[in-house]
């Protein structure tokens, strides 16, 4: 829809072969341990990331060698859910063959392995694909992977939403065959190829679906392009609300940039779901900015062309109609942490992961302590969007052995508060290459801080959201916060304030490129107020909005970045 030059990343995709680029000629250069030219951008689309290890990038440049280049791999998990049995294939792989020995926990439901250096790129996919596996379209310009609510106890519910979750990742995926031929050693084929739903030239950037449960937004709807809410009627999955057009990136000083909370479309029924899905994607395909990326995902398109406007050519495509919405309420965002029994009868251990890092340290193995657990269990893993994992579908005689083994590891740990299951953070450094502040390896430091200032005041048993991330691009949902952080440089950070509990209002700047100190010192007088004025079960963004201390965000399009009050 624009006549204004198209960025690199469009040539580079149109060019690509359908995705193939030179990637085969790459992984057979011994003289560099990462990738040349365009296959540097390309190999996000089959999942991965290039990046090195920042905290010794100066030193290997004194020693005049290029940094230490690894791949963050990503694994496609619609909805969460692993079967032990690849949980132990993966979890063996990340023990000898990376450089840091863990997995990660994303907050979109899926593992990252970090440090996976060349020669190990094509084994590791190897091993996927024997797992019943594959890193397809978990990165790059593609519909990424779907979420699905972590739900443990609503089994029919559940169930029948994860398998929607699945049908839409099938449904979106590219359909090159290019992951096969470079990483699986397929034969090329020899007809000519097509993508009829993401087009030569795939999207204008990532886009991000997600179905939730209500009444727990554990997807964070509002940070999706396309979210699909599960209405349900006597256990009973009826069809979906549609939203779209939610996202929480932006760029530091460009005010074209911005948060924004998804449009409610309407209801459909279930089997116009995958023709919904696939109009919104085209459509967004065919209007969305190709010109400049920083505007290019499907939150400026609506804003662009007007949400009516934009279904209208959804219904239009789908040849289906929104109905009206149908009524929905959230309560929480957090896991259950501990075990819960489901409606049929069969219990469900949810483990708290600290920002999803399984590692073994000298007091806790997690990573060994989840590996252990799968070895006996006979259920599935589910991993959440809070980055936790969840032992799904355990039998009753069955409980006593897991409870003991999760304890045995430090897995369970009774001491955990209640704001610790309140925080998140982006992995930022060391590994990624866009971090301008630390975000995971300071959390435990920052939710101490925190806890130190409810004691002080007498509210220790209170909490409230609170997400750390390294920089602008929301990875660490910190515009979905009651109190985010953003990185800014060493040390420093933006002061977010006002989100609630539920996820549906972005937060505000109240303070601008601060230092970790300094944080501290402002929250602890709001915090003071918020435990001597609060109302009944008032949240602290809730609370900050009310006794306007912060101005609410109406419209980010247009007052995002205004003052604070």
């Amino acid at each position: 829809m624009s006549n204004d030059k198209l960025s690199d990343n469009e040539r580079l995709k149109s060019k690509s072969s359908l995705l193939r680029g030179t990637i085969s000629d790459d992984l057979t250069d011994n003289l560099t341990g990462g990738f040349n030219g365009d296959n540097f951008q390309l190999i996000r689309f089959h999942g991965m990331y290039q990046q090195d290890d920042r905290d010794i990038r100066a030193e290997r440049m004194e020693q005049k060698l290029e940094p230490r280049h690894t791949v963050m791999l990503r694994i496609r998990l619609p909805g969460g859910i692993i079967t032990p049995e690849q949980w132990l294939g993966i979890d063996e792989f990340a023990g000898q063959h990376t450089l840091y020995g863990s997995i990660r926990i994303t907050n979109r439901q899926t593992v990252q392995c970090h440090g996976v250096l060349k020669q190990d790129i094509k084994p590791v996919h190897q091993l996927l694909s024997r797992l019943g596996l594959d890193s397809r379209a978990t990165a790059g310009d593609v519909n990424r992977n779907v979420l699905c609510t972590a739900n443990p106890v609503e089994s029919l519910l559940h169930q029948q939403a994860y398998e929607w979750a699945k049908h839409i990742s099938e449904h979106l995926l590219p359909r090159t065959n290019a992951y096969a031929e470079i990483w699986l050693d397929k034969e090329k084929i020899s007809k000519s190829e097509d993508e009829p739903i993401l087009g030569k030239s795939y999207l204008p950037r990532k886009f991000k679906t997600a179905v939730v449960i209500p009444p727990q937004n554990d997807v964070d709807i509002h940070a999706n392009d396309l979210s699909f809410v599960a209405i349900g009627e006597a256990g009973q999955l009826t069809g979906f609300n549609v939203l779209v057009g939610g996202g929480l990136a932006m760029t530091q000083g460009d005010t074209s940039t911005y948060p924004r909370l998804a449009s409610e479309f309407g209801f459909i029924p279930l089997n116009a779901t995958l023709a919904i899905a696939e109009a919104v994607v085209s459509v967004q395909r065919d209007w969305g900015n190709r010109s400049n990326r920083k505007n290019a995902r499907t939150k400026y398109t609506l804003e662009k062309v007007g949400v009516e406007v934009f279904k209208a050519e959804v219904e239009k495509r789908a040849g289906q109609q929104f109905e009206p919405a149908r009524p929905y309420s959230f309560d929480q965002r957090g896991d259950r942490i501990g075990w819960v029994e489901g409606i049929d009868g069969k219990y469900h251990l949810t483990l708290f992961i600290p920002s999803g890092r399984l590692l073994d340290k000298a007091d806790d193995r997690l990573k060994s302590g989840v590996a252990a657990i799968a070895r006996v269990h006979r259920g599935d893993f589910r991993l959440t969007p809070n980055q936790n994992i969840i032992i799904a579908g355990v039998e009753s005689g069955m409980r006593d052995q897991i409870d003991a083994l999760a304890r045995e590891y430090g897995l369970i740990q009774d001491s955990l508060t209640e704001q610790r299951k309140s925080a998140m953070a982006c992995v930022s450094f060391p590994t990624c290459p866009l971090a301008m502040a630390e975000a995971e390896r300071v959390l435990p430091d920052f939710v101490q801080r925190i806890e130190a200032i409810l004691e002080k005041y007498k509210l220790g048993h209170e909490a409230f959201i609170f997400r750390v991330t390294g920089c602008p691009n929301g990875c660490g949902r910190a515009m979905l916060a009651e109190v985010g952080l953003v990185g800014r440089g060493p040390g420093r950070y933006n002061l977010y304030l006002g989100g609630n509990r539920e996820g549906t209002r972005i937060p505000r700047l109240y303070r601008d490129n601060i230092d970790v100190d300094t944080i501290f010192n402002q929250l602890d007088p709001l915090i003071l107020s918020w435990g001597n004025s609060k109302q009944p079960n008032e949240g602290f963004g809730d609370f900050l909005i009310r006794t306007g201390i912060v101005a609410p965000v109406i419209n980010a399009a247009l007052d995002f970045h205004l003052p604070t009050a």
